[in-house]
């Protein structure tokens, strides 16, 4: 399932958020949203999935305009596994992962789907152990894998993902980002870490200051020219002798002073 994003612009109050961005993902592409803290990534996924409405432009989810979509439709189309999400502590986390389910019920509470998807989230995302505990006292790794259980659960040809590796040690974002590509449904993820982008994303969007700067292969858009012109640091790019995807090295720009006069 392919997810459009057509000239879509986004104001609130007076402040303009996104500027005539268009992008597009196909279906079972993973593709990366990158960007400097207030570049519009988590707002361009907001506005996917209908939680905001842009100003101008469109979103279509297989040329379907999301605007024309019932909730419980775009619910079966689109799962979001998003920062802040506010999940009451007092639930279990299979009353959290069960939460998924919801669109796909009838009307009287029997699940469409004779498969067990709750019981597979929780030993996908490795929390099966955790099921009878409450939110509130799991760590906020375990946390977020709970959020991506309840997306799996949810089992959606298109995917959100905002910042999913938050919280997450160094082997488990791997392993966040690898379970959400090997599912083969179309992904679009909001990343902070260029290496993980690299790695795992087929295509990225470079966002700055709500406009879309670059598009195209993570070899294309993870240029030192471009991730400095962004990012405001220094850049250099080689080869990840692991993956063979590219290694990006960071530094601190140097430092240059005016000579008084």
């Amino acid at each position: 399932m392919s997810v459009e994003v057509d000239a879509v612009s986004v104001r609130i109050g007076a402040a303009q958020i996104l500027e005539t961005i268009t992008a597009t993902v196909v279906d079972g592409q993973m593709v990366g949203l990158l960007g400097p803290n207030g570049s519009g990534k988590s707002t361009l996924l907001r506005t996917i999935w209908h939680a905001l409405i842009p100003s101008r432009g469109a979103v279509l989810i297989d040329g379907t305009d999301v605007a024309t979509l019932p909730t419980r439709e775009l619910a079966r189309r689109v799962g979001v596994l998003m920062q802040d999400d506010g999940t009451d502590a007092r639930y279990t986390v299979r009353e959290v992962v069960e939460t998924g389910r919801l669109p796909h019920r009838r009307l009287f509470g029997a699940d469409e789907d004779p498969r067990d998807r709750v019981g597979e989230a929780l030993a996908a995302a490795g929390i099966t152990s955790l099921a009878d505990r409450r939110i509130d006292t799991l760590s906020g790794g375990q946390r977020q894998r709970v959020l991506a259980a309840r997306t799996l659960a949810q089992a959606t040809p298109v995917v959100l993902l905002d910042e999913p590796t938050n919280h997450l040690d160094l082997a488990a974002q791997h392993d966040m980002l690898g379970l959400f590509r090997r599912l083969g449904v179309t992904v679009f993820a909001a990343l902070h870490d260029l290496n993980l982008a690299a790695a795992y994303c087929d295509r990225l969007h470079l966002l700055n200051a709500g406009r879309l700067v670059a598009s195209g292969s993570p070899d294309e858009v993870l240029t030192p020219e471009l991730i400095g012109d962004v990012f405001s640091v220094a850049a250099a790019v080689t080869t990840n002798p692991l993956t063979g995807t590219r290694a990006i090295h960071l530094g601190p720009r140097p430092i240059t002073e005016s000579t008084p006069s």
